[in-house]
């Protein structure tokens, strides 16, 4: 198949569909007919094997499996893909016919296994999809996409399934968008597909981090689809059925990142408006910095110590507490607030210790 023909080809965004697990040949042949009918799904997805993170989790049916989905994809005409882990998978993955790999999150963190994979399908022409690792770290996503690149494999695809974090109150993993954009910007070449499926956990906010996904221009979405998801073996809060993708993706707003002339010097004007602003805000910030040297200079002089608790304290809650004048979130000015604060105390320990500097 040529993935990336079909991805750049096709009217966005590029669906990939299927249930979590494969768990029987009826269910196979079912979601796939209803997908067929009923969206514009390109691939049928199914899980064979589960890396679950509980031993007594639903792990799939193993390779009996593969022969569901593979029936499923050829008697509805769509491709098919699924997740593999080490060499054995990949192995009866390409025996069985299986279209297209996926990596999955806690395999693209581990090199050893990815390069393991990269190496058994050395000199194919299959198309590999590499989700990010389960931690938020670039370089090891990227690494993960070179390794399979120098084995020679030409169609290479990011999947954004979200990154682990206890306990979220929302995510079950945290989308942490600044990451697929890192990822798009060094390797502007590799499609990037979102799935709203694993970054949610919940059906109910599927349509809105798909709608994100959209707007920040990826190229495609992978959602678990199921017959009848409250009875799924596994990931069941995660699935929809046929019926709620093809209104899901009915009601997405499909955004164009091409801008006619007009529209451009529109724009344009806009921007160098806020160039302006950008320009003004880096000179506050290196004013602001000179003054916390300064700060530095007279804790050295009085022998006090950089790192000031309640004052800190005290500085985030007064502009926490502006929230609503300012229009703006309590995480981004968390964010902000604390990296000023550690430029501040890096220009202070660099005043006070300028022999370890």
């Amino acid at each position: 198949m040529d993935l990336y023909k079909a991805i750049f080809e096709s009217n966005r965004p590029f669906l990939i569909a299927g249930p979590c697990s494969a768990e029987s040949e009826e269910q196979m042949f079912q979601v796939a007919h209803d997908l067929k009918s009923s969206t514009n799904t390109s691939i049928l997805r199914a899980g064979i094997w589960k890396p679950r993170t509980r031993p007594l989790s639903f792990e799939g049916f193993g390779d009996t499996a593969l022969d569901w989905l593979v029936k499923a994809g050829k008697a509805t005409g769509l491709p098919t893909t699924v997740e593999v882990a080490n060499k054995l998978h990949v192995e009866m993955a390409l025996k069985a016919g299986v279209d297209i790999l996926w990596i999955g999150a806690r395999t693209t963190v581990n090199p050893f296994t990815v390069q393991e994979i990269a190496d058994t399908i050395k000199g194919s022409d299959i198309p590999v999809l590499v989700k990010n690792p389960v931690n938020p770290d670039l370089e090891l996503w990227i690494g993960a996409i070179e390794r399979l690149q120098k084995a020679g494999l030409k169609q290479v695809a990011a999947v954004h399934r979200g990154f682990s974090y206890y306990n979220h109150i929302k995510y079950r993993n945290v989308p942490q968008w600044e990451i697929p954009i890192a990822l798009r910007d060094r390797m502007p070449q590799i499609p990037i597909i979102c799935d709203p499926s694993h970054i949610t956990g919940a059906r109910g906010l599927i349509q809105s981090v798909s709608q994100k996904a959209m707007d920040l221009n990826f190229d495609g979405l992978m959602i678990e689809v199921h017959p009848n998801p409250e009875h799924a073996l596994s990931d069941a809060n995660q699935q929809i059925t046929p019926v709620e993708l093809a209104q899901l993706i009915e009601n997405l707003v499909i955004r164009s990142h091409e801008v006619s002339p007009t529209i451009e010097d529109n724009l344009k004007e806009m921007r160098d408006k806020i160039a302006i602003l950008d320009d003004r805000i880096f000179e506050l910030l290196s004013a602001r910095m000179k003054m916390s040297s300064e700060v530095g200079a007279f804790k050295r002089e009085h022998h006090v110590t950089i790192f000031q608790q309640e004052h800190w304290k005290q500085m985030l809650l007064k502009r926490l507490d502006m929230l609503d004048e300012l229009d703006l979130s309590d995480s981004f000015v968390r964010r902000l607030m604390d990296e000023i604060h550690q430029e501040s105390i890096r220009h202070q320990t660099k005043v006070m210790n300028p022999k370890n500097d």
